[in-house]
């Protein structure tokens, strides 16, 4: 079973890439999130794997650009009713610490902003995500009667989540924001101000 790939990415297609791994081609199938944060063609690219076997289709490789990302999505598939393009379309809206505060919060409707995801789903998803451990974050159950803002401060909102807050304000779908911003912060770095990064989120989007 492949678990990860390192190689030259040679093309990026609509949801798949084609990596070549010491003269062998992998095309991965990934969400909108991560194709847009890979490297330019010809660069080194490193995606971590979720390898799939399927007796009509064969083998099929979905890759994530951190294990958080391939853990949340292997814990999506195991949900009744989610299958890999609604699981990649929940990463795509929500990256896994995002997605561990909405499930801490029972927060249903940020879930079914995803495609493919309706309310009922939604409530499936943050039901059956309480208490399973993801990395560095933790989908955690609520007590009866009990916010999750009670027992512990929410962190502070990042850059990228402004910006892309701002982005939305502006009108641009959600994942054009998170694309626009994450290559923003790869030109800029981390530690750019806000205003800098929605500036050059702006011109990543042609605006």
């Amino acid at each position: 079973m492949i678990g990860r790939l390192r190689g030259v990415l040679v093309e990026v297609g609509e949801a798949e890439c084609l990596i070549d791994c010491g003269g062998v081609g992998y095309v991965a199938t990934c969400g909108a999130r991560t194709l847009g944060r890979l490297p330019a063609p010809g660069d080194e690219a490193i995606l971590h794997i979720h390898s799939q076997w399927s007796e009509d289709q064969g083998p099929r490789l979905y890759g994530f650009l951190t294990r958080d990302e391939r853990r949340a999505f292997t814990l999506l598939l195991a949900i009744q009713g989610v299958g890999p393009k609604a699981a990649l379309a929940v990463l795509d809206v929500l990256p896994p610490a995002e997605l561990a505060g909405a499930v801490a919060r029972e927060d249903k409707a940020a879930v079914a902003r995803a495609n493919m995801v309706g309310p009922k789903l939604a409530l499936r998803i943050v039901t059956e995500l309480k208490g399973k451990p993801l990395g560095e974050a933790h989908f955690a159950p609520t007590a009866p009667g009990v916010h999750v803002e009670a027992a512990s401060a929410p962190p502070p909102p990042s850059v990228a989540g402004e910006a892309v807050a701002a982005l939305l304000g502006l009108g641009i779908a959600e994942v054009n924001a998170r694309r626009a911003v994450d290559q923003a912060l790869i030109r800029l770095g981390e530690e750019a101000e806000l205003s800098a990064v929605i500036r050059a989120g702006l011109q990543e989007l042609g605006r």
